[in-house]
């Protein structure tokens, strides 16, 4: 692959919802310019894209791929990323690194939940973007409505660039170059000239001042003219249209079919004439501590932004350099861990495909095999020059189950396979819960941790299932019980075993404690050295309560009396003495349950603030306030975890995955009786 400046590369992150038609783009792309001989569709599981056994069977992206184009002496790094919410992680990898955004919307669906998610995140990373309405091809496309949308929920960004020309019967054939005033035809996917169709003339009017109204906000004399109601001149209209996408005022809108391959050169060379290069782009880069040139000629700079367990050739990390030039000789450094590393091999990827080079200058994307202590969001830098570049904001992962072994004995190789998925995806956690003695697996939603366990069965050969999360409750009592006599005596031969005991049980009025011991013997009635004998009798009981088993927590324990024989009491007997103390002195002294109590923060739009409430008194939550965030409103809630096991997926269903939360443990309350 020929070696390519910051000068002549562009990084673009493809954006939309699930089956918009992102990777159909690509594979399009791909095929025009000549890097595939066969175009890969994804009913047939066979994009280069989406190469991964999960996403051929599911006919889904899972995860993000970078998939680089030669277009007209440019290299455009397209990055590919999941529509579906449960890969959300993917999307914030790519969004890491990329310097502009394609947001693909199906002509017939419109704009879809993930549509509205993918605007938040260009956004809220201030990206140039354009917007490419794909399946054009399709019938009862009603485009003019759609632009509305755009313009209703997006703003006066939206400039359409092209009015498509449909046929009788809906095929779609060409379109009208808004700017140019101009008619194209599709012929053998390339355009020739066409007269204007005459039932476009009025939309066509329309859609230029739609487009002028949104470059008007480039400039002031531009927006005096719109005013005036004057006609922009052809060059006026390039000149705003490009300075305005290139600073996000202005969102071109672009037509075409990608299993067709139309409109797709198109897109093709706007990214290339809309955008500016990265070195222009993006001149700069802020690191923890300053800013760095983004040349090559500066000390090497590049972030890791995704890591890859390949079966054949290990460990891959995919990183984006920033500053300076990696070349295979270079020393490494890794300047959050401060580690030197080695490199073996250097790749440009290309789907699963890697394409070995010499080196990688600043601005491109590439691979390294085999790195031993970097993992996502590590910056690798110069030991002289240690520069450390912010790292991903990951979504925490909250849906939540227990994960058991089909075969026995096969815990370690499922927690050394698990341990790799944990390195590629950060929204995953895996722990075992001490307190219940669950083993714990988490990911942002069901289908996350389907594909989980699709992937050790068919990547591993490891059976597991699924199990609901077991709740931590804990136990402890609310009254007082006083004089609770434990008595242990055994006789059988020889030295007995003879312990007695009198304590008061009381809540000590400390939740993040087991107990609290205290002795108040007068006059020896048991020997001090039986004293921490008595204390462990305790120690052992709060493991498990009576009531059902769980833990105990915020009990004091006092030894007022007891009496022992000189031969047969030891330690044994008096610990055994003092646990039968304990389990009649708990059932006495009022137990309860007690459950955990999380502090949850929803984020969701306004029309469904009504619905969320109510079905947060419906799981026992209590309002703690709302406030607005944006766009959205913000409700805190205090709820008991066991009300928000299955929380994810309800709250995707009450407001079409809109809503998203946090959530956080707060503190131990007494649960109902029931």
């Amino acid at each position: 692959m020929k070696k390519y400046s910051a000068k002549e590369i562009r990084n673009v992150v493809v954006l939309g919802h699930t089956g918009s038609g992102k990777t159909t783009l690509i594979e399009s792309s791909l095929f025009l310019a000549g890097h595939t001989k066969r175009f890969g569709k994804v009913d047939e599981g066979n994009t280069t894209s989406d190469y991964d056994p999960e996403e051929a069977r599911r006919q889904i992206s899972i995860s993000a791929s970078v998939l680089p184009v030669e277009w007209k002496d440019t290299k455009i790094n397209f990055i590919d990323t999941p529509g579906f919410f449960d890969f959300d992680g993917e999307v914030r990898q790519a969004l890491a690194v990329a310097d502009m955004a394609v947001l693909v919307i199906n002509a017939k669906s419109g704009i879809e939940v993930g549509t509205e998610r993918a605007w938040e995140y260009i956004q809220k990373n201030d990206l140039p973007r354009i917007i490419f309405v794909s399946g054009m091809d399709d019938e009862h496309v009603d485009y003019e409505s759609m632009l509305e949308n755009l313009k209703e929920n997006f703003g006066k960004s939206i400039a359409p660039l092209q009015e498509p020309i449909i046929e009788e019967g809906g095929k779609f054939v060409g379109y009208v170059n808004i700017i140019k005033k101009q008619g194209r035809k599709y012929v053998d996917g390339r355009t020739q000239d066409c007269p204007i169709p005459e039932n476009l003339v009025e939309s066509v009017a329309m859609l230029r001042k739609m487009l002028e109204e949104s470059v008007a906000e480039t400039d002031d004399a531009l927006m005096e003219k719109f005013f005036d109601d004057q006609d922009f001149t052809e060059e006026e209209l390039q000149v705003a249209k490009n300075i305005g996408t290139a600073n996000g005022t202005v969102t071109p809108v672009l037509v075409g079919a990608g299993i067709h391959s139309i409109g797709v050169r198109v897109l093709l060379n706007a990214i290339i004439e809309y955008v500016p290069p990265t070195a222009e782009l993006c001149p700069t880069v802020k690191t923890t501590t300053d800013q760095i040139d983004c040349t090559a000629e500066g000390s090497l700079c590049a972030f890791v932004f995704k890591t890859i367990s390949d079966p054949y050739v290990g460990r891959l990390s995919l990183f984006r350099v920033y500053s300076g030039v990696f070349k295979k000789d270079t020393p490494l450094y890794n300047s959050n861990t401060q580690t030197n590393e080695k490199i073996s091999q250097l790749y440009i990827m290309r789907g699963k495909e890697q394409i070995s080079v010499d080196e990688i200058s600043a601005g491109d994307i590439g691979a390294i095999a085999k790195l031993s202590a970097t993992s996502t969001g590590d910056t690798l830098a110069t030991k002289e020059k240690p520069y450390v570049l912010p790292g991903i904001d990951f979504p925490k992962p909250l849906y939540a189950m227990g994960l058991v072994p089909k075969g026995k004995g096969d815990e370690d190789k499922i927690s050394g396979a698990i341990s790799k998925f944990l390195d590629e995806d950060k929204t995953l956690s895996y722990n075992l819960n001490r307190e219940t003695k669950q083993t714990v697996i988490a990911g942002l939603g069901d289908s996350h941790l389907d594909v989980l366990i699709n992937k050790l069965r068919s990547k591993y050969k490891l059976e597991v299932e699924l199990t609901p999360l077991v709740v931590p409750f804990k136990e402890t009592i609310k009254g007082k019980a006083v004089g609770i006599r434990g008595r242990h005596k055994k006789q059988s031969g020889g030295a007995g075993q003879f312990g007695d005991v009198v304590m008061d049980f009381e809540p000590s009025g400390d939740l993040t404690q087991p107990y609290v011991f205290e002795e108040k013997i007068f006059g020896g009635a048991v020997p001090r050295n039986f004293f921490p004998a008595v204390e462990k009798g305790i120690q052992e009981s709060v493991l498990a309560g009576p009531l059902g088993g769980y833990p105990v927590v915020g009990l004091k324990a006092t030894l007022q009396d007891g009496s022992y024989h000189a031969v047969d009491s030891n330690e044994l007997s008096f610990k055994l003495a003092a646990i039968i103390a304990f389990k009649d002195g708990f059932m006495k002294a009022n137990p309860v349950l007690l459950e955990p109590i999380y502090k949850i923060e929803i984020l969701v739009p306004d029309q469904y603030t009504g619905d969320i409430m109510g079905d947060m008194n419906r799981r026992r939550g209590r309002i703690l306030g709302m406030h607005k965030e944006d766009t959205k409103q913000v409700i805190s809630v205090l709820a008991p975890l066991t009300e928000m096991v299955n929380y994810t997926i309800d709250l995707r269903s009450m407001t079409q995955g809109r809503g998203s939360f946090t959530m956080e443990f707060e503190q131990y309350e007494e649960a109902p009786r029931n």
